[in-house]
């Protein structure tokens, strides 16, 4: 019996997470994102998942593609501040141009 009413005094607590993170996430501390920016940070991340499968292809025994995958890291660390709409999407283009590039160099 004891066992019993410990599990369910578990799973009662276990029921709280839920509307605790629910809280959480809507709390006044967190940004809500708008459409337009939603859709630019969903193009940020399309781009970096390329960048990955992209440098994932070069093989292993090419000392570029250690390089390559540093930069990229670095470029995106670099203008992970940037709030302008306007000019995340000039990074973006800029980014596939320079993945496209890569790309033809190791034909892809």
């Amino acid at each position: 019996m004891v066992s019993y009413q410990l599990h369910q005094t578990q799973l009662r607590a276990f029921a709280t997470y839920p509307a605790f993170f629910a809280r959480a996430r809507t709390s006044e501390s967190v940004p809500r994102l708008n459409l337009s920016n939603f859709l630019l940070r969903q193009r940020v991340i399309a781009l970096w998942r390329d960048v990955v499968r992209t440098t994932n292809e070069i093989p292993k025994s090419a000392p570029t593609r250690r390089e390559m995958k540093d930069f990229a890291r670095e470029e995106f660390e670099r203008n992970k501040g940037v709030d302008d709409p306007v000019q995340i999407r000039y990074l973006v283009s800029t980014g596939k141009t320079q993945l496209d590039q890569i790309r033809k160099q190791w034909r892809f």
